[in-house]
């Protein structure tokens, strides 16, 4: 059974970091690219960073330099550190997995439109 844990979400200022993180199932993490979306209420979910099949990174413009995608396979967990939060970053933020691309762009897509499943998302409010 495939399980994507997320945790870390929370309240913080304009100017504040989190750090969050994705539990993955080990054969997830193995065969597929996974990555972090949001969806903030009212809009349309949004692609924010993917790490695809030869390690290439990518993200959404909103946040380059800003946040940060990691993984590790020691406990098979994907992290997002997000850093200098501006407050239309407040959303739910959702991990998810998805078939490698290998172009970072076109992962950033696919995290939207072609997940294969996803977790229950984390809350993440961003106030002024």
């Amino acid at each position: 059974q495939v399980q994507l844990m997320e945790s870390g979400g929370g309240s913080v200022q304009a100017g504040g970091s989190l750090k969050l993180s994705c539990v993955i199932s080990p054969d997830v993490y193995a065969l597929y690219c996974v990555g972090w979306s949001r969806q903030a209420p009212g809009k349309e979910r949004e692609g924010v960073a993917v790490i695809e099949s030869l390690g290439n990174e990518g993200y959404a413009d909103s946040v380059k330099g800003r946040f940060t995608i990691s993984t590790t396979n020691v406990n098979y967990t994907v992290y997002l550190k997000m850093v200098n939060h501006k407050p239309e970053d407040s959303a739910m933020y959702s991990c998810s997995y998805y078939s490698c691309r290998a172009d970072p762009k076109l992962g950033l897509a696919a995290i939207t439109s072609g997940s294969h499943a996803w977790g229950q998302g984390t809350r993440v409010t961003v106030s002024s």
